[in-house]
């Protein structure tokens, strides 16, 4: 096999060029947006920015092609995970290729995909295209699949609504038709402080923390031995888990505060509000009757951190069929990751699947990289959605 050079790949210096923006979720994107605008605009492409729910954060949505037909959607987020604490062997926000790999944060999850996308909009252009092709960029996708709400209302309100969806995601350009939901939740338990040799005239916010978390173990178990059951996962269940917590103060006092988060990622099978909706039940049935008794201000409040739907596209779907042609790649399978292809598909009736370049074991990490091998494929893979977007009418 002739080993790729830099040279190679005509996506190398629009992706090197996206992971030098620092867009850690925390962070605005307001400028890598800014810049993919300005790189459209001078190929004589107009771009809508979609203003998100804080400052600095927005989203860009953009159609090449003839806009009164569907097409199909190209889709991609701009955030990146945190660098903080990760022993890199170079700059996170500086890509460099070093024996056939590009690294940086975000060249995987996922600027190699929007790099690939952007370089061939001019492939685009030349090639008249019959469908049109919409590129659908946004923000935090990282912290709960934030950015992606407010242009699917945009896409909602659309005179006609794209045909089709692929998000671009590292699945080492196998087809994936579904993800797992997810609800996550913060929990804050009120107790009754006093001196730790009077415990029993107090509530421990921290003990009544503790039993219900054993009850969300016991979901976890329950889900596990008796649960539905998808053998396309790694892990064949729906899930429950408890992530953080944090309470108390010294040892010589009975805690008055407490809180902890949790999440459901559930198959389609399982509907995540039931889920959650068993453990309120048992916090407010069961442990705040004990509570009250001696405090009635003492008890739980509840906080949605995130919640996506997810993915379950049938294999023999439409969208399907022609993502496996379009990468050479007859597979199809499902991730354990979340994605936004579930709000494309459950919020805006667009069939949707994942195929994107590079791997995911490599994200999140120091040292994230994605192949050039890797970052040609998906080249290919565009070029095939282009073509065929020249010859057909969706």
């Amino acid at each position: 096999m002739v080993e790729l050079r830099a040279a190679d790949v005509i996506s190398l210096d629009l992706i090197t060029q996206l992971v030098g923006f620092n867009t850690v979720s925390r962070n605005p994107n307001r400028d890598i947006i800014d810049f993919i605008r300005a790189y459209l605009a001078g190929l004589g492409v107009e771009a809508r920015i979609i203003p998100g729910t804080e400052e600095g954060k927005v989203c860009l949505l953009a159609t090449v092609g003839p806009a009164g037909r569907p097409g199909i959607v190209l889709s991609g987020h701009t955030d990146v995970v945190p660098v903080d604490g990760e022993a890199w062997s170079s700059d996170p926000f500086a890509a460099e290729v070093r024996d056939g790999r590009l690294y940086g944060r975000g060249c995987v999850d996922m600027k190699g995909f929007l790099g690939i996308v952007l370089a061939h909009v001019p492939m685009f252009l030349a090639s008249n295209l019959k469908t049109p092709i919409h590129l659908a960029f946004s923000y935090d996708e990282e912290v709960g699949c934030i950015g992606v709400r407010p242009m699917i209302e945009v896409i909602n309100r659309m005179p006609v609504k794209p045909a089709l969806c692929f998000v671009g995601e590292p699945t080492r350009m196998t087809v994936m038709t579904g993800h797992k939901g997810k609800k996550s939740m913060r929990v804050t338990v009120r107790g009754h402080e006093c001196h730790s040799s009077l415990a029993p005239t107090g509530v421990n916010a921290v003990e009544y923390a503790a039993e219900l978390i054993a009850f969300i173990k016991g979901m976890a178990r329950r889900l596990e031995r008796d649960g539905a059951r998808d053998g396309a996962y790694d892990i064949p269940h729906s899930t429950a888990h408890v992530g953080r917590i944090a309470g108390g103060t010294a040892l010589n006092i009975v805690p008055r505060d407490c809180w902890f988060e949790f999440e459901f990622r559930v198959l389609p099978a399982d509907d995540p509000e039931v889920l959650f909706a068993e453990v309120k039940e048992y916090a407010e049935r069961t442990l705040e009757p004990q509570m009250k008794a001696i405090d009635p201000k003492t008890g739980f409040s509840w906080l949605e951190i995130g919640a996506f739907p997810g993915l379950d596209t049938a294999v023999d779907a439409e969208v399907v069929g022609l993502a496996t042609r379009f990468a050479g790649n007859p597979r199809t399978g499902r991730v354990a990751f979340g994605t936004e292809g579930g709000l494309f598909a459950a919020t805006a009736g667009i069939p949707t699947v994942i195929c994107g370049p590079g791997d995911i074991d490599q994200a999140h990490k120091p040292d994230e990289f994605i192949t050039l091998d890797e970052v040609a494929r998906g080249e290919a893979f565009v070029r095939a959605v282009a073509d065929f977007c020249a010859r057909e009418i969706l």
